[in-house]
């Protein structure tokens, strides 16, 4: 069969003409597939991804489109895309492909352009930091959304965050741009003068020096009132005052993030229903994971109904974790350590309800701290499997004060029904054992410790072992602010109803201080106890004790002695 020939070439001036049509046809038929996919490629919308250009305009335009249609998933292909702030719509998915990085850009010293400016809040900024009250200052924020999600293998770095008041704060192999190319933008002096700034309030809130200005980002991630939301896969390396910040959002899954950066890694400030699963989050100048209940919506709200699980968080020099060299920073050793602990606190207006922490392991870091003080009730929490090691101060610490800061100051909380189990504790610092510290008249209750198993530095003097610990009821609350307590072990003051069973206590280097400090604790009740003790030096003191029961304990005769206990030592 002979087949016709192909038609002549047109002349060459018709070319363009041509190609031209067949790019416009290939463009909407992309446009078309795009849509019926439900996938929208930012570089379709003119994102460079050079890490030079912005391109803060193509990945707002292409979540519109998304968005406008109904919904769909914004692609960031492999490259990297220097951006301002990026404003999230419901029922729109971010998707970081492999190689892919969202760069948080560097405002220009004169703040002609840059993020988005933080909304007001004047009355709750009267009650904490800038940072919690303020969401559209951030890289990627959100508000009143529903159905979003941020997934993907890529990575967020937030080169151009500030953290407080000083954005230079990165590694030596990240100070490739000068000094003098990298001004401090969190507080430029020609437009944040003093006479501008809010006077304090009572509690010194607002700071005029945590004020940021119109341009100048803090957050890689922040959500306001949101709802059915998914953060899973990727990386934050530097995120600013908070890599993540969820105020109000409800449904939220963070799953298998990796999180290096300078100050708090993951904020959940009252959220109800939220699962965040295996996580790990380096934060050594700030909390890992951190559950806050605040005033920043303007009203009380419990966080509840929340599970942390499967784990890790640890306080290595920032992008040391990234990098797998995990490198300490010998100033630590003069500064109270590192941080980068699991906390509930210290923002406690709404409260703490249903909470499980399972399955986590604790590096070079802070101990478990679970705190409330502006107020509001902690109750029915659960903790167990956990593995702590290099704990720079108290492996576990409760703490019920009245610091109640919040408006029409509120009435003292309560922390109750809390039960601690199945952990694990190596190289633990000698100044602090475990705190339980409530407050006079107002008492942690129900308090339950179970197979633990806890090995601290030791060396502590009979000297240390006589001081008097004062209350420190209205203070922050912090292990750091105890100093060395008089025992090693357990320091349990102001309880009701304390059980510990199966529990030792023992240390690498001798110890002159008792292993247990009990003051103003009403039922007491150790089973199965193991406690270390020097020669001549007692394992239990005891001061307004009542109904105090020991059994099955090596070392230890079974004592029960219904009280009340003045001052008596075992």
């Amino acid at each position: 069969m002979n087949f016709p020939l192909a038609p002549r070439a047109r002349p060459s001036a018709e070319l363009p003409l041509s190609w031209i049509a067949r790019a416009l046809i290939a463009l909407l038929a992309f446009a078309s597939l795009s849509a019926a996919t439900g996938t929208y490629n930012i570089r379709e919308n003119g994102a460079v991804g050079d890490g030079k250009a912005l391109d803060t305009d193509a990945i707002n335009r292409t979540i519109s489109q998304a968005a406008e249609a109904g919904g769909g998933t914004v692609l960031f292909p492999a490259g990297t895309y220097l951006s301002y702030s990026i404003r999230l719509k419901s029922n729109v998915a971010l998707y970081l492909d492999q190689g892919a990085t969202l760069l948080a850009a560097e405002p220009p010293a004169d703040l002609t352009a840059g993020y988005d400016a933080p909304e007001p809040n004047p009355i709750a900024d009267q009650f904490q930091d800038f940072g919690h009250s303020h969401w559209h200052n951030s890289l990627i924020w959100g508000e009143n959304l529903e159905n979003i999600s941020i997934l993907g293998p890529g990575r967020i770095f937030g080169r151009g965050l500030s953290r407080r008041s000083n954005r230079r704060d990165f590694l030596p192999e990240e100070r490739w741009l000068a000094a003098d190319a990298q001004p401090d933008l969190s507080l430029p002096k020609e437009t944040h003068p003093a006479h501008d700034a809010p006077k304090p309030g009572a509690f010194g809130y607002p700071d005029p020096k945590e004020i940021l200005p119109a341009g100048v980002g803090n957050k890689a991630i922040a959500l306001k009132n949101c709802r059915n939301v998914i953060f899973r896969d990727f990386t934050i390396y530097h995120g600013g005052h908070f890599a993540i910040l969820a105020s109000g959002v409800d449904n939220l899954t963070c799953d298998n993030l990796k999180i290096d950066t300078n100050r708090d890694g993951i904020d959940l400030d009252c959220c109800q229903n939220a699962r965040v699963s295996n996580c790990s989050v380096n934060s050594p100048r700030d909390d890992g994971i951190c559950l806050k209940s605040s005033f920043a919506l303007g009203y009380n709200r419990p966080t509840e109904n929340v599970t942390i699980t499967n784990c890790h968080v640890s306080g290595y020099e920032v992008g040391s974790f990234l990098d797998g060299t995990r490198q300490r920073n010998p100033a630590h050793a003069v500064s109270g350590g590192p941080v980068g602990r699991i906390k509930l606190g210290t923002e406690s207006n709404g409260g703490f309800r249903n909470i499980t922490i399972s399955n986590c392991v604790f590096e070079y870091c802070r101990g478990l701290a679970l705190e409330s003080v502006d107020g509001a009730l902690m109750e029915d929490i659960t903790v167990s499997n956990l593995t702590l090691h290099d704990i720079v101060n108290a492996p576990i610490y409760i703490r019920l004060g009245a610091r109640l800061r919040g408006p029409s100051q509120p009435a003292i909380g309560a922390a109750r029904r809390i039960k601690i189990s199945n952990v694990v504790a190596s190289h633990v610092t000698a100044d602090h054992g475990i705190i339980l510290d409530g407050m006079p008249g107002s008492v942690l209750e129900d308090i339950e410790l179970s197979h633990l198993l806890i090995q601290f530095a030791g060396g502590g003097t009979k000297e240390q072992g006589t001081r008097e610990v004062p209350e420190m009821v209205t203070e922050y609350p912090d292990p750091s602010r105890y100093g060395i307590l008089p025992s090693y072990g357990l320091f349990a003051r102001h309880v009701k109803n304390l059980d510990l069973d199966h529990v030792e206590l023992r240390y690498a280097k001798e110890d002159l201080r008792p292993c247990i400090f009990l003051q103003d604790v009403v039922g007491a009740d150790f089973d199965h106890l193991k406690a270390a003790s020097a020669a001549n030096t007692p394992i239990f003191v005891l001061k307004n004790v009542t109904d105090f029961t020991v059994h099955q304990s090596p070392g230890l005769p079974d004592y029960q002695n219904a009280g009340p206990i003045t001052d008596e030592k075992l």
